[in-house]
């Protein structure tokens, strides 16, 4: 009996070694994540969120484990929120318009990257402002300028406060089809001369010397992949599950539309998209997608500049 009780004493304890040992380990991921993003709290707000970080570490422990899985998921600047966090704050929902079937078939191409081929300018962060949709016009105008040889950063507070009459509504979203509707009406400036504030403000600024003509639109994933060929494409897509993603090709989609993105290739038969949350998320501020209708990419039509 008292070798049994010994015996079990050495499990149990064994057992809140790998506990303690696990705990201290996502503790201090949680303090260095903390570091890398100078953030701090009121002690009721901290340990809440330390609960949800330590919960969304080890699901992404237990998600990479997984080796059915296309994708992996990390740490980044979405980790201390739930997902219904991440979505209420840094997802604007976008009405399906435009396409009473969507086409899903995705047909056989070979690799496009245009991120190779120095036709994509650099990622963006759009802060907790619903602006993704400026974001994906600027990225489209910016390859729009680079294939002309032209090379600028464009701004998209001036589109947040500016073009509310072509039926954006600055931080609360809006579309990239709106944007580029009021470039085609006032032109844009730069970064440069109307800074990023990542909030609404009063239009200080009307319109630049950056203009085109009209835009192209591509239905479906057929005009997708047609129109990817000739240059990238301003997209909206299901980025609710997006939060943890790492690398690798996500298809964990649900069926909401509520972000813009630039679509900048296909690689591998995945769709290659540019986000707007910062180069530490994703591939270097990318994603990739799996082929077809996956998040929605191909349920509205996609846009590009045109003169």
């Amino acid at each position: 009996m008292r070798k049994e009780l010994i015996v079990a004493s050495l499990v149990s304890l064994a057992i809140l070694a790998v506990y303690y040992s696990s705990h201290e380990a996502k503790t201090d991921a949680f303090e260095e994540w903390k570091g890398s993003f100078g953030v701090n709290w009121a002690p009721e707000e901290e340990a809440y969120r330390r609960l949800i970080f330590e919960k969304n570490l080890i699901e992404i422990e237990a998600h990479n484990a997984d080796k059915t899985q296309t994708y992996k998921k990390g740490v980044n600047q979405f980790s201390i929120y739930t997902t219904e966090e991440f979505a209420d704050r840094f997802l604007t929902p976008m009405p399906m318009v435009g396409l009473p079937e969507v086409d899903a078939t995705m047909p056989e191409i070979g690799d496009v990257d245009w991120t190779t081929q120095g036709k994509v300018s650099k990622v963006k962060n759009q802060g907790s402002c619903g602006s993704c949709w400026a974001f994906s016009a600027t990225g489209a105008l910016e390859s729009f300028f680079l294939f002309k040889g032209q090379s600028a950063s464009l701004s998209e507070q001036q589109l947040v406060d500016c073009s509310r009459p072509q039926g954006n509504q600055g931080c609360n979203g809006g579309w990239p089809s709106n944007a580029l509707k009021y470039v085609i009406a006032n032109g844009i400036t730069t970064e440069g001369a109307y800074p990023y504030a990542g909030r609404d403000q009063a239009c200080k600024a009307q319109g630049g010397a950056w203009k085109i003509g009209s835009q192209q639109s591509f239905s479906g994933c057929n005009g997708l992949t047609s129109g990817i060929n000739a240059h990238p494409i301003s997209v909206t897509v299901d980025a609710t599950n997006w939060s943890p993603y790492k690398s690798g090709v996500f298809n964990n989609c649900q069926a909401s539309i509520n972000h813009a993105v630039l679509l900048v290739g296909v690689v591998g038969g995945a769709w290659k998209i540019k986000n707007s949350w910062g180069t530490g998320w994703g591939e270097s501020g990318y994603i990739r997608l799996a082929g077809g209708n996956t998040c929605g990419v191909c349920a509205n039509a996609g846009v590009y500049p045109a003169w």
